[in-house]
């Protein structure tokens, strides 16, 4: 690959990525409407009079991290990234941390004031503020994607699925948008198979709701930084919560990719290193193509709705998942994105999620209380590590302004590693930055 192509390729991919997910969220399938308004508006899974506190916490690696953008400080800025704004330049982790805290109680109050007391190994200060939302924020204008207001609907899907070198029979799956506009007709192979959302507390299904990050306070949390130890969670709508988090329930290690090259079929073999702890891999490439068409590829080994196959889920949906052949087993480390996918691609975006385990605490349960008792407060810690890459580029040696030239399958010479500048002063080169 030259070097325009190359520059070419990052430009694309990073575009790509955040404008082909704000399409599909919006518009890949009923089923996706669905499951978003299920994490919105379902109802507390805990009965009534039980306060419910959920913990999410998330490890993350790639271009996210790079931009030093998580989800203390907002969206992550694609181009920012691409360009250089606030990357790390290989003097620090490659990794973040980022935790968001929710609580729901069927208690309600005037000026609710509530506060999670961290262990000091957090490195995050004292306490954390959980500040109720307010009540009318302004909305954001919906994403308009190829294809102007109509958010992409004009746009077509191609879809790859399965690891290996080629594709399957019978791939690629094609989806029309605009015909599903015009029908409201699910295609039947996105219909047969969806992800069971988590449902937990929100300003929609209790009385009173507080979270972090807020407007109030959005510290950073380190990479160095361990949830283990005691937390507390005192406030005036909710009784006092008090739990400890032992070894191993913590935020799970990053994800390390470990092979990113295109092969000489066209295909790109992606190997990373096991995740300790985590109960299964899903992973997901999107490109697109200069006839309004966005490519797909994901590690699943038949068709499904992928929406929702990024979010957190619990170790029995990831267990059914696995037997499905949705998600990869957690003893996988290696899988091919076909060289199918890749033809007609400038750049596609690699994203990977590692699930994780949760941990679970309540009330004590009395040794005489009565069958319909039920505990005056519930914990749960979800956990999830992401990756976020280009397809065939070693995003974090090309941070560093590595570069590794690759092996002429004819001559069977070793790579040369050249020191070249980096991924942000090669698109910055080409933006004027």
């Amino acid at each position: 690959m030259g070097p325009v192509t190359m520059r070419s390729s990052l430009l694309t991919g990073g575009v790509t990525m955040t404008a082909t997910l704000a399409i599909l969220t919006a518009t890949l399938s009923s089923g996706s409407q669905a499951w978003a308004q299920a994490r919105r508006g379902a109802p507390a899974a805990a009965a009534a009079g039980t306060a419910q506190y959920w913990m999410s916490a998330e490890t993350t690696s790639g271009l996210s991290a790079q931009a030093g953008m998580t989800g203390q400080g907002g969206r992550p800025s694609m181009l920012g990234s691409l360009t250089g704004a606030g990357m790390s330049r290989g003097s620090g982790p490659s990794f973040v941390h980022n935790l968001r805290l929710e609580l729901g109680s069927p208690r309600r109050t005037a000026a609710p004031q509530a506060d999670h007391f961290i262990p000091a190994g957090l490195n995050a200060g004292a306490s954390l503020p959980l500040v109720s939302p307010e009540p009318n924020r302004t909305p954001t204008t919906p994403y308009q994607g190829p294809g102007g207001g109509d958010g992409g609907a004009n746009a077509r899907i191609i879809i790859y699925f399965g690891c290996g070198e080629h594709a399957r029979a019978g791939q690629p799956v094609e989806i029309d948008l605009g015909r599903m506009a015009r029908t409201g007709q699910t295609p039947p192979g996105m219909a047969q198979l969806a992800i069971r959302a988590m449902n937990g507390p929100n300003a929609s299904n209790s009385a009173t709701f507080g979270e972090w990050p807020n407007q109030r306070s959005r510290t950073t949390i380190p990479a160095n930084g361990s949830l283990v130890g005691a937390h507390r969670i005192a406030g005036n709508y909710s009784p006092e919560i008090n739990f400890s988090l032992a070894q191993g329930q913590d935020f799970l290690a990053p994800i390390r990719i470990t092979q990113n090259e295109r092969a000489a079929s066209g295909a790109v073999p992606v190997a990373w290193q096991s995740v300790p702890n985590a109960t299964g891999y899903f992973l997901m490439a999107v490109g697109s193509r200069g006839d309004n068409t966005i490519v797909m590829w994901s590690s699943s080994e038949i068709q499904f709705n992928q929406m929702g196959a990024f979010d957190y889920l619990a170790p029995a949906e990831v267990a059914r998942l696995i037997a499905q052949r949705v998600v990869l087993q957690p003893t996988t480390t290696q899988c091919t994105v076909p060289a199918e996918f890749n033809q007609g691609l400038q750049g596609a975006s690699l994203m990977m999620t590692a699930f994780g385990p949760e941990a679970n605490f309540a009330t004590p349960r009395p040794a005489s209380a009565p069958r319909t008792w039920r505990p005056d407060w519930t914990v749960k810690l979800r956990t999830r590590s992401q990756y976020t890459g280009m397809l065939g580029q070693d995003i974090e040696a090309m941070m560093r302004g590595d570069r590794t030239t690759s092996r002429d399958p004819a001559s069977g010479q070793q790579p040369e590693r050249r020191r070249r500048r980096g991924l942000g002063g090669i698109v910055g080169g080409i933006i004027g930055q």
